[in-house]
């Protein structure tokens, strides 16, 4: 348990006079409170900046938008490497396994303490979608909207089986030191198992689709085609976002965050999927990816129909995008969905 915490957010745009036009962003596992602009020194802008902004989909000028850094992460909210204030020490290993349902309720703490008691909506995708459907399970009547994108009401082994090989991959590399490492090394020097745990995650987060499309067989002009070591165009890819990771993100950070996904069931408690879903009383909208491999649509479809099972139907809307991207196309095809998701937050 922690004693203390901090949390991280950012804000966009106003609250209007009575309150009604907040909408709170919640992110997935490597993201982070910095949602949308592009601030000095910047290599590039917030990771949904294509659909939060003055004019876009999620229009800054009409709507307050708040993304909170979730606890654990190592954007700024209290996390494994931060300073245990009983022992003097870094959590380290010590800092506690966390549910979506913790990182939900430290984020309620938040917006109360801000004065924010109503949400006109909550948007999320991925682990941010885990947060989205349990406020609308968890906090029934805190949002008009529940807007969750490409995610699950339970995480299956076919996602666990990919964080299993970050797990082990992570653990196994001798510079990990069982979380002992000097943090300070790592952003130099990175670590490889971080990268090679990353580089599967990756794969879950594309498509054989868009695979082909990005890099096709095409192999790197300077590597020899029968070099050992010589690669395909998407290995060099691999490489290049496996090995840079480990220099922006902690790994114990992303064993406890993936960790948290892992045990992710929005029916948590000893409730079936049906009692859980009860509950709800905001309008909960689903989006699913006709691509995405980590989160298939049929988990969404799943939610769907048990709302109209439970006689919710009226309070559930489902749509699938076209895409062949993976799981990523909630993040770079905003195109493809941005109006359907402004017609849902502005009815």
């Amino acid at each position: 348990m922690l004693r203390s915490y901090e949390l991280a957010y950012e804000t966009y745009g106003e609250i209007n006079h009575d309150r009604t036009n907040i909408v709170l962003i919640t992110h997935a596992l490597s993201g982070s409170h910095h949602a949308a602009g592009l601030y000095d020194g910047d290599r590039k802008p917030g990771w949904w900046d294509d659909l939060i902004g003055d004019g876009k989909d999620i229009d800054t000028e009409k709507y307050f938008c708040i993304c909170i850094n979730n606890i654990g992460s190592c954007y700024g909210s209290t996390s494994p490497m931060h300073i245990d204030p009983a022992t003097g020490k870094r959590y380290r290993l010590k800092f506690p396994v966390l549910t979506i349902s913790d990182i939900v309720q430290t984020q309620m703490v938040l917006l109360k303490s801000l004065g924010i008691d109503r949400l006109h909506a909550v948007v999320g995708g991925s682990m941010g979608g885990m947060q989205a459907l349990c406020y609308a399970i968890e906090y029934p009547t805190f949002a008009r909207h529940i807007v969750a994108l490409a995610t699950t009401a339970y995480t299956r082994p076919w996602a666990i089986a990919f964080n299993k090989i970050a797990i082990e991959a992570i653990r196994n590399d001798s510079r990990f030191r069982n979380g002992d490492y000097d943090p300070k090394d790592i952003e130099e020097n990175g670590l490889n198992g971080l990268a090679i745990g990353r580089m599967a995650g990756h794969v879950s987060y594309l498509s054989p689709h868009s695979m082909k499309k990005k890099f096709d067989n095409n192999y790197v002009d300077k590597d020899g085609l029968y070099e050992l070591f010589g690669r395909y165009e998407v290995e060099r890819y691999l490489e290049y976002n496996g090995y840079n990771f480990p220099t922006n993100f902690d790994p114990l950070s992303y064993l406890f965050i993936i960790k948290t996904m892992n045990i992710f069931n929005s029916a948590r408690g000893g409730d079936s999927l049906q009692m859980a879903y009860s509950k709800v009383r905001a309008k909960l909208h689903l989006i699913s990816f006709g691509g995405d491999m980590l989160f298939l649509p049929y988990e969404m479809e799943q939610i769907r129909d048990i709302m109209i099972d439970i006689g919710k139907e009226k309070l559930v809307s489902y749509k699938m995008i076209d895409s062949d991207y993976g799981h990523d196309a909630f993040l770079v095809e905003v195109d493809k969905y941005g109006q359907y998701l402004k017609e849902i937050i502005d009815e």
